[in-house]
């Protein structure tokens, strides 16, 4: 005999359907079958300018591996993974004070954290530019000061280099991270970081004993959404960057424009994808195995 549950679903199961029929054909349509052609170029060759035939090689996926793009392979992750690092450091005090803010200030404090998603990512990255040239308001304010002491002073190289990739992408990721961060940590139980600190730990002592171990699944959750989008990042490298700084998401971008290499864009932006795939599939076990530990 049915359940009141397995009633209840069978009498919602036509609502259910009318409702989510629509957007599952919208993501047939313009997302996964877009994704399955692009797929499927990476395992084809171009025979024409306009022309490419399916004749599932995996050549462009061992090209890949070759020095030269491995490299450039190895050295986006190393500066998305110090992006996500320099986020956590300073994403994490942010959160906690948002956290620990008084209600009227703490939605303020999130209103600023958003606020730059109101602007288009393009102005903003030329806005950081305008700060960071050799003629921009760091540098002149630097040299007002030098020349108020009488120092000499040369414009710093703040601009077309790895140090303005990583901070346009500190910039642009930071709400990524302190977002998910808060959350987690304002779900925490008050009461036990007073227990920690009536019994006489410190304040540091409980953010590392109390507060980081309950707030681990938020800030996992955080350095995943801040790490994969750091290491596909396209314009901050190219509009921030020189000819050392380009990152895999460059590379991608000349063979489906400038090269005219569909085949191999579409292999090294679904090695991405796989990466992707992996990392996320990795946090979902690190959470299984935590949540089974608990008690």
């Amino acid at each position: 005999m049915a359940t009141s549950e397995e009633q209840d679903w069978k009498r919602a199961r036509g609502p259910f359907a009318a409702v989510f029929t629509a957007p599952a054909l919208w993501l047939l349509a313009f997302f996964v079958v877009p994704l399955a052609i692009v797929w499927a170029y990476s395992f084809g060759e171009t025979t024409t300018p306009t022309t490419i035939e399916i004749s599932g090689t995996f050549r462009h996926y061992v090209r890949a591996f070759d020095p030269v793009y491995l490299e450039i392979f190895l050295k986006s992750a190393w500066m998305a993974a110090l992006t996500t690092a320099l986020c956590l450091v300073v994403g994490f005090p942010v959160a906690l004070a948002i956290t620990f803010a008084p209600e009227r200030a703490k939605a303020w404090l999130l209103l600023l954290i958003m606020l730059p998603f109101w602007t288009n990512l393009l102005i903003r990255t030329y806005a950081l530019m305008a700060v960071l040239r050799r003629e921009g308001y760091v540098n002149a304010g630097i040299g007002r000061i030098a020349e108020a002491l009488g120092w000499q002073f040369d414009p710093l190289p703040l601009l077309h280099n790895n140090f303005a990739v990583v901070l346009g992408l500190v910039y642009v990721n930071l709400p990524f991270l302190v977002l998910p961060l808060y959350a987690a940590l304002d779900r925490l139980d008050r009461s036990l970081l007073e227990a920690s600190l009536d019994l006489g730990a410190g304040h540091l002592r409980t953010i590392r004993e109390i507060v980081v171990p309950l707030a681990m699944p938020g800030i996992l959750s955080g350095l995943l959404i801040t790490f994969i989008p750091a290491l596909g990042s396209y314009l901050t490298p190219d509009l921030l960057g020189g000819p050392d700084s380009q990152m895999i998401a460059n590379v991608i971008e000349r063979q489906f424009k400038r090269a005219n290499d569909w085949p191999f864009g579409a292999a090294l932006s679904f090695i991405l994808m796989y990466l992707t795939f992996i990392l996320i599939a990795g946090q979902t076990v690190l959470a299984g195995r935590r949540r089974r530990r608990e008690p």
